[in-house]
């Protein structure tokens, strides 16, 4: 019998040439994980105002700062969110559709990004206790974005640059990043220039001003705006030809769809599909023998090197505030006003940003399609092994003050390797090694064991980085193992990375149905 890669709408898909609607798309796309960058990484840059704001204790030497339980709670609510989001808009993608779900998911961001600053009351259990709320939804429209906006740009780019097509999505994550540093930076530099106050430890009453409330708010709310402006092209995308030809089984609607979007005419084939359709070998489950045979160690894969980066890399960057501040780069809290904080911190996330991670993202975009998937992840991680350890075993050397320069540098490079390596690619290669009808959910799944691996970062640093020396821990803090030793398991985790980075296939050159057994041979293997 023929198979689905035999189909014209698909051979069309996979032969394009790289055309206009290639990089609408990407744009449609990438402006959500613009939205998502900003929203998940804003709030590192607001937690020490938020301390100051609710949890100034009179007559400490040190400003106000969250509670462990609080802070855990508002780094990590958007996180849980996002995890519970990855796994249910990834079935709903294969079962609905990408394009009828991925209205809901950003309209769902939109509304949560606002409603984040508008949390409600002024007393600080009311306030946590909504901003932790809405930024649980916040998360939970951005877990949706994941495995939608990678399987709609995979199903929609053609085999030979469809890793720099999904990369290049996910490369709006740096921009997100840089965006979110840049409006802190401006937020504060417009207050503190127009509210005058003195450090904390000249006055530490008037060091926080009343007006230093609306900067956090300002920051979270405006990650809304670039979404918006996407929301009418998303809801023009049509559905992609493989979930209505594969999934849905109407290749004649996926033919007169591809057809407007390529600009030529394509042949429907509706009998081939009804005949791939009834084939049984064709209808496998995720939790069938089959599945397991086929793509199971491919799941492992992708679920386990999501964990073990997203442990490092969210680890690092809702952390980067504390490791400036442990070297001296950002001055002691004390020495300076409440918005000026917020000024040094996103100075400095910024200046990481726009020298190392922004860069190793579009590196990615650029090379993966001709070093490959599986070159890029392996090379990475083991970069981000040695840097770690570069950090860890001198830190002694390094926090020294004529040293600090240098560590900043070993740590941006960290974050090169991360985003030139398994940041992006563990986006990209769930996207394109499981069956249509599965895609969604597989890199749902992936997604969210990434996301378990943050939640054990943030979580977990938020402790591991304590000082050893209980005179020196963060109020309400137990003690730690210190930012030395931290960085040490960081870079063990990193070497785990490398190891099951083996259990990946590389699908560079290959069609979307070659990867994933949907073609004639597979079919044909299993009915002899």
């Amino acid at each position: 019998m023929d198979s689905s890669t035999n189909l014209h709408v698909l051979n069309a898909l996979d032969g394009a040439k790289t055309q206009w609607y290639h990089f609408t798309a990407i744009v449609i796309a990438g402006m959500g994980f613009f939205t998502d960058a900003y929203d998940l990484f804003c709030i590192s840059l607001v937690t020490k105002l938020l301390g100051r704001i609710y949890y100034y204790t009179e007559g400490s030497p040190k400003p106000g700062s969250l509670p462990p339980q609080v802070s855990a709670a508002v780094n990590g609510v958007a996180l849980i969110g996002t995890l519970a989001g990855q796994l249910f808009f990834g079935w709903l993608g294969d079962k609905l559709g990408r394009k009828k779900v991925y209205g809901i998911t950003l309209m769902l961001m939109c509304l949560c990004s606002i409603a984040s600053g508008l949390s409600f009351g002024s007393q600080p259990k009311g306030v946590m206790t909504t901003l932790c709320f809405f930024r649980f939804w916040l998360g939970f429209g951005i877990g949706g974005d994941y495995p939608l906006s990678a399987t709609i740009m995979s199903e929609y780019s053609n085999k030979k640059t469809r890793g720099a097509f999904i990369a290049a999505v996910f490369a709006m994550q740096g921009f997100g990043i840089l965006g979110g540093g840049v409006f802190a930076i401006l937020m504060a530099a417009i207050f503190d220039n127009k509210f005058r106050a003195p450090p904390y430890e000249v006055d530490p009453v008037k060091s926080t001003v009343p007006e230093a409330d609306y900067v956090w708010r300002i920051v979270l709310m405006v990650g809304a705006i670039p979404a918006l402006l996407t929301y009418y092209w998303r809801m023009k995308m049509p559905e992609t030809a493989r979930f209505t030809a594969l999934v849905a089984g109407d290749a004649k609607k996926a033919a007169s769809d591809m057809s407007k979007v390529l600009q030529v005419n394509i042949e429907s084939e509706q009998e081939k599909i009804d005949e791939v359709m009834e084939d049984s070998n064709f209808k496998y489950g995720l939790f069938s023998k089959q599945f397991a045979k086929r793509h199971g160690l491919h799941l492992i894969g992708t679920t386990s090197t999501w964990f073990l980066l997203d442990i490092a890399f969210y680890s690092q960057n809702l952390f980067q505030k504390d490791i400036f501040s442990a070297i001296g780069w950002i001055p002691p809290a004390k020495t300076m006003n409440a918005i000026h904080e917020v000024y040094k911190i996103a100075r400095a996330q910024t200046l990481i940003a726009l020298c190392s991670t922004v860069p190793g993202y579009w590196f990615t975009v650029f090379l993966i399609d001709r070093i490959g998937r599986f070159t890029i992840q392996l090379i990475g991680f083991a970069m981000m092994t040695i840097f770690m350890f570069v950090l860890a075993f001198p830190y002694n050397y390094w926090i020294k003050p004529e040293h600090n320069i240098g560590f900043v540098v070993f740590y941006s490079l960290t974050f090169f390797f991360a985003n030139f390596g398994p940041n992006a690619t563990t986006f990209v290669v769930p996207a394109e090694i499981f069956p249509a009808r599965l895609r969604s959910t597989c890199h749902g799944i992936s997604a969210a064991s990434g996301k378990l691996g943050a939640i054990v970062g943030a979580f977990g640093f938020l402790y591991l980085a304590q000082n050893k020396d209980p005179a020196k821990t963060d109020h309400g803090y137990p003690p730690g193992i210190g930012v030395k030793n931290s960085l040490i398991v960081l870079g063990v985790i990193n070497l785990l990375g490398t190891l099951c980075t083996f259990l990946v296939p590389e699908s560079k050159g290959k069609s979307l149905e070659e990867m994933s057994g949907e073609n004639e041979e597979e079919i044909g293997e299993t009915r002899a």
